[in-house]
Order: structure tokens, then sequence, then C-alpha cells
């Protein structure tokens, strides 16, 4: 059994483990501690955006900010599903609940003392729009049931093929990281483990992959195109530049006809010194 095998399979059994009651069935989960336990939630309610362009959306964390560059074109619903809870301001002083390690960071379900909050209707699952997992793209997270997904998402920290849907619905693409590639990382890299929490019944659960130090989303915001491209100057600036390759000597010159100078060979490099 491989691991993305391995891996699929856990995500089903701590769905099921996580949800026990209906009035659970909404929280969603894609690699989630979630599973509804009567029948699926009915098919989405919310309306596409009118938006064409770009919607930018910037996460302020406690490992530094994100900004996310969200596609309404190829996927209207889950954009204005998001975008929504960000207007309402659902997201702000809500924690990642959930660090796989190089597979994903998810958040959007709970506030800073681990209670899941209550969401808004499910959405319709655009699983099929084109756009792939891939490392630094956020999707929505959901049940088993493809269109039960609310606020929760999660972001790729690997390419994640298998949850394109290969075998059954997948889980839907609707974004990217344009700015924090190395802040999913630094949450990435933070030790998982069990840990407890408050489902939407009242009810504390173990949670498996909680992360032992506690990533806050302070806020969530829509910022617009200028102050994105401004941010993403700024990081690009930022990044340390990758050292020029060494400069090689130069062939020594042949004497002139006629003459018979001597040679200077080019010295040797010198290694690096071992510490």
């Amino acid at each position: 059994m491989n691991t993305t095998t391995r891996l699929l399979r856990t995500i089903t059994a701590s769905c099921a483990f996580a949800f026990m009651s209906a009035a659970i069935a909404q929280e969603p989960t894609a690699p989630a501690p979630a599973a509804p336990a009567t029948a699926a939630p009915e098919a989405p309610v919310v309306q596409a955006p009118a938006a064409t362009g770009p919607i930018f959306i910037m996460l302020d964390t406690t490992k530094g900010a994100i900004v996310l560059e969200l596609d309404p074109v190829k996927a209207p619903i889950s954009v204005e599903n998001f975008r929504r809870y960000v207007k309402e301001g659902f997201y702000n002083q809500t924690v990642f609940h959930r660090v796989v390690p190089n597979f994903v960071v998810q958040g959007g379900g709970f506030d800073e003392k681990f209670v899941q909050k209550k969401t808004n209707e499910p959405i319709k699952n655009e699983w099929t729009n084109g756009l792939k997992n891939m490392r630094g793209t956020i999707s929505m997270a959901r049940t088993p049931s493809p269109d039960s997904a609310t606020s929760q998402f999660f972001l790729n920290l690997k390419d994640n093929p298998a949850l394109d849907g290969a075998n059954g619905p997948g889980y839907a693409v609707f974004g990217k990281i344009v700015v924090g590639m190395d802040v999913l990382d630094a949450m990435g890299a933070v030790r998982p483990g069990p840990a407890e929490a408050t489902d939407q019944t009242g009810t504390k659960r173990i949670f498996p992959d909680v992360p032992s130090e506690k990533l806050m989303m302070r806020s969530a915001a829509e910022i617009d195109a200028a102050a994105a491209a401004k941010m993403m100057a700024d990081a690009k600036a930022a990044t340390p530049a990758i050292p020029a390759a060494p400069l090689v000597p130069a062939t020594p010159v042949a004497p002139a006809t006629g003459a018979n100078p001597a040679v200077v060979k080019p010295a040797e490099p010198v290694a690096p010194a071992a510490k």
C-alpha cells in the first residue's frame, strides 16, 4: 500500500470518527476530521460572483502574511463562498487546526479555543473546474459527501494529484498563494499530534493532527490588485538573490609567433574549509 493510499484512507477514517452526529454534518474537511452521520447536505445555494478578474485575500497569521489569488472564473461558487466568510469576519481569530507534514495545512473551522464555529450553508463541489491540487493552492475541505464544503479550506504543502478526483469526486481548488509560501512551509513544519477540540454539538473530542504550536489566523481581508502587486514586489525584493556561479578562469592565450613568454597557469580554486 503506497503512502498516498494510506493518507487518503486516514482522511476518510478521521472524518468518520470526528463527526458522529447530524448536527456536525456540515463540517467540511477534505483531508479533514469530519464526516456526516446522516444524509448528505443538500446541494449548494451560494451564487457565483460577478467578478471576472482575480480576487486577492490577505491572511494575517502568527507565522506571517499570506496573499491568496482566487480564480472567480474557474471556481465562481467557491470564491464567492470564501469571500462571504471573509466579509463576515468569520475567519478572524480562528486557528489552523490540522497539519499533516508534506501534505496539507487546514483551517477555517475552529476558534482560538478550538471550538468549532457554526457555518453557512454548504456549496457545490467545483472539482471539475480544471484547477489542480498543486503545491501552494487553496482548496475547499469537506466531508465524504461531495457537496458538503462550508468554511474550512486547506493549503497544499506539495503537489497532491490524489485529491484531484481520479477515483471519484475530488477537492475543489479555487486559488493559489502568491505571497507567503515560506509562511505555509513554516506552518507545515510544526509537529502535529492528537488534541482535544469541541465540535458543533458542544461535545469534546480528540482530533488527530492538531499542531503542537497554536497557529492563528488573526484576520482575513480582501485587498485590491494594486496592494497585492506591491506585496508581491516587496516579497520578491526581500528574497535573497541566488549567488552567482564562480567565474571560470580564462584560458591562457598562446604566445605570438616568434615569442616565447612563460604561460602562467590559473590558480586552482581553494576548497572551503570544513567546520
